[in-house]
């Protein structure tokens, strides 16, 4: 073996180091970190779970008719979509008061109502929307599409989920 074939042989071999790193950078540079993934859908699903156990009635919580209401007719306030002026977080009594919410990055609190500050950097947003009409036999106003949109700002990791709220039983919140 000559001086000129381990040369070469040293500088095709460099060449497809070269061409596997570049590969690999960019790879790892592509997949977002585990742990901010685990940590936007664990946001996400916490909230969906705490929208979702909320009640959805004909009437708001506060009306003295929520319990024998049987249409929005019969009730003295009615639930619309967003919440009632004056109404936060703390003091949401039903799935729809959710519509709108977000909670900015820096700003995620727990169901406590406490900062948690080692979730800066994520930001989350709610819609709520009625979709009684993609359910065959569902009136308009029976079914709810409650979206949770949580995103991680430093990685562009954005998870988005889903869930229905039915009103199983107009009568009980």
């Amino acid at each position: 073996m000559s001086l000129i074939e381990v040369v070469v042989f040293i500088v095709v071999l460099g060449l497809a180091l070269a061409g596997v790193m570049i590969l690999y950078s960019q790879a790892t540079r592509a997949s977002a970190d585990p742990l901010v993934r685990k940590q936007t859908l664990a946001i996400a699903s916490s909230l969906l779970e705490e929208i979702e156990l909320r009640p959805f009635t004909y009437c708001d919580p506060d009306d003295a008719k929520v319990y024998t209401a049987t249409g929005t007719g019969d009730c003295t306030s009615v639930e619309g979509i967003g919440p009632e002026p004056g109404e936060t977080r703390d003091t949401f009594d039903n799935v729809n008061d959710y519509h709108g919410f977000s909670m900015a990055d820096g700003n995620i609190k727990g169901a406590d109502g406490q900062p948690v500050p080692s979730l800066a950097g994520y930001s989350v947003t709610v819609s709520v929307a009625n979709a009684g009409g993609d359910f065959v036999g569902f009136a308009a106003d029976a079914v709810l599409l409650i979206t949770v949109t949580s995103t991680h700002a430093g990685t562009g990791t954005t998870v988005s989920l889903q869930g229905y709220r039915f009103r199983y039983a107009p009568n009980s919140p």
